[in-house]
């Protein structure tokens, strides 16, 4: 083999080997499953790690946000209106009311914006869980086998928080025109998504299409993606330290994705709490009166009080519900192709 390629023993030949680990990615995909002297997260675990893990775990991801936000997507019409127009939308029930009354149960009306919603999380999605699986493992073999295992709480929130840094930038311009859509008053704006897309790109000096809402749309999602996987891990890991003792190939697998579901539900109350502030901000830059003011004015203007209250009860039920469905399909579809469930694996060192 050439210098500074991984052996079938997992070797790396040459001076140039550990900063190639060390400072790429990339060389945490190129480790081999056999046997070896050091230690690699990879293969640590009770499912290794290859190429065609990771290859599954990103089509998981798209699967896990997808399919939940497209579902939810009346849900989040509310919620966004009542963000923005709190005057009018009071509440999730009332809201829902007005809604159907104004605009119908169509793709016009409460369920509009449901195909950027789609395509936008579904890449979202894909990064978000398939990128943490692989900086969990490049942070790891960084640490070495001793500091993985201890401070592994920071490991999940470092791998997250990466993974997160891309799915934004994937799902940006759809969150974007799904925003506009979602928020703008019946016959201001259009609600089909072709047409609202072309408007979207027509209008990018204003709206400042397709970047504009990165910088909060990161200020929202990597917090919420830190505190939903870090929440998610250590949930998992107690239930399987404390309440379910045995070893995890006892349970069924229906009991295992219930644990999955219950650690993702519980995960998705912290995630709304810290992630509200933003997402609100990202709500209001879809409003016509907010057209090319910055978040500082815009925060300014509504108030800490209302940033953190305004639609937080709707958002806890749709992001706790969202998350523990998140994390049951992408269990799901992992145990349907084999690789086991996510977490828990540190419970059996102690």
């Amino acid at each position: 083999p050439e210098v500074g390629v991984a052996t079938p023993q997992g070797a790396m030949l040459g001076a140039a080997a550990p900063s190639l680990m060390a400072s790429n990615p990339a060389a945490v995909m190129a480790a081999s499953p056999a046997e070896t002297k050091e230690w690699n997260s990879r293969y640590a675990g009770r499912i290794p790690h290859t190429n065609s893990y990771y290859a599954k775990c990103l089509f998981g991801g798209v699967l896990a946000c997808g399919v939940t936000h497209t579902a939810v997507c009346p849900l989040d019409v509310v919620k966004c209106n009542m963000q923005t127009n709190p005057q009018k939308f009071k509440g999730l029930l009332p809201g829902l009311r007005i809604v159907l009354a104004e605009e119908g149960a169509g793709t016009t009306g409460i369920w509009k914006g449901y195909l950027p919603t789609a395509i936008g999380y579904s890449m979202q999605g894909m990064f978000k869980f398939g990128l943490n699986e692989i900086f969990k493992d490049f942070y790891s073999n960084l640490a070495g086998e001793e500091s993985a295992t201890a401070w592994r709480g920071i490991i999940w929130a470092l791998a997250s928080g990466s993974a997160e840094f891309f799915a934004d930038i994937a799902l940006c311009p759809m969150e974007m025109v799904k925003v506009k859509v979602q928020t703008s008053p019946p016959g201001t704006f259009p609600t089909q998504f072709g047409e609202a897309l072309a408007t979207m790109q027509a209008t990018a000096a204003e709206t400042r299409f397709p970047f504009g809402s990165l910088a909060p749309l990161w200020s929202r999602q990597i917090p919420y993606t830190i505190a939903k996987f870090v929440g998610f891990e250590f949930v998992v890991e107690n239930l399987y330290r404390h309440v379910f003792t045995s070893d995890r190939s006892t349970y069924s697998k229906g009991t295992q994705l219930g644990i999955t579901f219950m650690s993702g539900y519980i995960a998705g109350v912290f995630c709304a709490l810290i992630s509200q502030p933003a997402d609100n901000l990202v709500s209001q830059m879809g409003k016509a009166s907010n057209a090319g003011r910055g978040f500082g004015e815009i925060a300014s203007e509504i108030g800490i009080k209302n940033l953190f209250m305004q639609g937080l009860g709707t958002r806890i039920i749709m992001i706790g519900t969202l998350t523990g469905l998140q994390w049951w399909i992408y269990d799901t579809w992992k145990t349907a192709m084999g690789l086991g469930t996510t977490g828990g694996d540190a419970a059996k060192k102690k």
